[in-house]
């Protein structure tokens, strides 16, 4: 059974959320704060998703991901108050697949954990491709991403982005069709596709050797040495 983290501290809001994704066959689990949250995934790592609001006492959702981001690979997905969108992008750039602002509709939020759920399963059961641009080489089986043979750790959604890009080697691409080959969805925050953009730059790309901004459009991912392998 596939089983979802939800990390609040107002009970009555994670029980919804736990009542709306046991009907939906999730098993769940509730903490209330981040360092309980902290203490139960380094005991059991193996959720399928977990649900973050941001503003926590004792430990923060954005401490929490930062903390958690190196050890689990499922996606996250914040929830914070409309207000607070500096935190949403900031969440974002930790790591986090996803976010939702209160007050929201459970059902939308459970609609939510369950394409990313099922996104991230196509991705754990896609066969044998391996992919080769430059000196950047990318397991879909492992989920592995190395540059120079030297590993490098990059979130679920970093990932998605990078296989995304390498999949489409030099085509230019729109924010709207990334956003769409990425989220699964046609409507959204654009805004997460430069984010996240930003982020993968940061690890793989600082020398902009990989990523070109074109500007009004999207991005273009190039090969340095002009070849790519498959």
């Amino acid at each position: 059974m596939k089983s979802v983290l939800i990390v609040d501290d107002e009970i009555e809001i994670a029980e919804l959320i736990s009542d709306a994704l046991s009907d939906e066959e999730f098993e769940t689990h509730i903490c209330c704060n981040g360092e309980e949250a902290f203490n139960v995934i380094n005991e059991r790592n193996d959720f399928s998703a977990i649900i973050l609001d941001i503003m926590m006492p004792e430990m923060d959702g954005l401490t929490l991901c930062r903390k958690i981001r190196d050890i689990v690979n499922c996606p996250i997905i914040f929830v914070t108050a409309k207000s607070r969108t500096l935190d949403m992008l900031v969440g974002l750039e930790m790591g986090g697949d996803d976010y939702i602002t209160k007050p929201f509709i459970v059902e939308e939020l459970v609609a939510k954990v369950k394409a990313h759920v099922r996104r991230d399963g196509r991705n754990n059961t896609n066969s044998k491709n391996t992919v080769i641009v430059g000196d950047l080489e990318l397991n879909k089986d492992t989920f592995e991403v190395k540059k120079d043979n030297e590993r490098i750790k990059l979130s679920l959604r970093e990932f998605q982005l990078l296989e995304f890009f390498m999949d489409n080697v030099g085509k230019v691409l729109t924010r709207e069709e990334i956003f769409k080959g990425i989220w699964g969805s046609e409507y959204g925050d654009i805004g997460a596709v430069a984010v996240n953009v930003k982020n993968l730059r940061n690890k793989i790309d600082v020398d902009s050797r990989y990523i070109k901004t074109v500007w009004g459009i999207g991005y273009k991912f190039v090969s340095p040495v002009g070849d790519v392998n498959e």
